[in-house]
C-alpha cells in the first residue's frame, strides 16, 4: 500500500468516526422491524393502515448498523442464534407514485461471519422516518438468494 493510499484510507475512516451520532446526547427513535422466517413479507401486507403481525419495535439512532439491528434480533430470539442464520433487510417506504408501498433490498449479515453489509447504517441506506424494516431470517440449511427490488 501506497503512502498517498494510506492517508486516504484514514480520512475515510476519520469521516466515517465523525458521523457517528452521540448517542448520550441524541434522542432515539422508534423504528418498526417486520421479521418473518424465509421471505419477506408481502408488499401488499403494508397497505391501507394494515402492517404485518409479526412486528418487532426497537428504539435506536439513524447511525445503527445491520450487525447491531442482528444483534437486537437475536437477543430477542434465541432461534436466530444459529450460526450461519441469515438476515436478509430490506426497506419498506411509501411510494411516491402511488398509494401503495414499495421495497428495496438493502443488505444481508449472518451470524458467526463478517460481511460486506454489516457496517451499513440506516443513514446510508437512506432511510426516512416512518419507513418500515422488513427482515427475511433464514436458517442456515433453507438459504436461497434474496430477491432484489427496485431501487428508490
Amino acid at each position: 500500500m501506497s503512502k498517498k493510499s494510506g492517508v486516504v484510507g484514514s480520512v475515510i475512516e476519520e469521516k466515517r468516526v465523525s458521523n457517528r451520532i452521540n448517542r448520550d446526547q441524541t434522542c432515539p427513535m422508534l423504528l418498526r422491524i417486520f421479521v418473518s422466517s424465509g421471505r419477506h413479507n408481502s408488499v401488499n401486507d403494508f397497505s391501507r393502515g394494515r402492517v404485518p403481525g409479526n412486528e418487532f419495535q426497537v428504539h435506536t439512532w439513524m447511525d445503527v448498523t445491520l450487525k447491531e439491528l442482528t444483534q437486537l434480533i437475536q437477543v430477542a430470539d434465541k432461534e436466530t442464534r444459529r450460526k450461519d442464520t441469515y438476515f436478509d433487510f430490506a426497506l419498506v417506504f411509501p411510494d411516491t407514485r402511488g398509494t401503495g408501498y414499495r421495497m428495496r433490498d438493502i443488505g444481508s449479515t449472518c451470524s458467526g461471519q463478517k460481511g460486506a453489509d454489516d457496517e451499513k447504517t440506516l443513514t446510508s441506506c437512506r432511510f426516512q422516518l416512518g419507513d418500515y424494516l422488513d427482515i427475511a431470517i433464514t436458517p442456515p440449511s433453507n438459504r436461497r438468494e434474496p430477491a432484489t427490488y427496485r431501487r428508490r
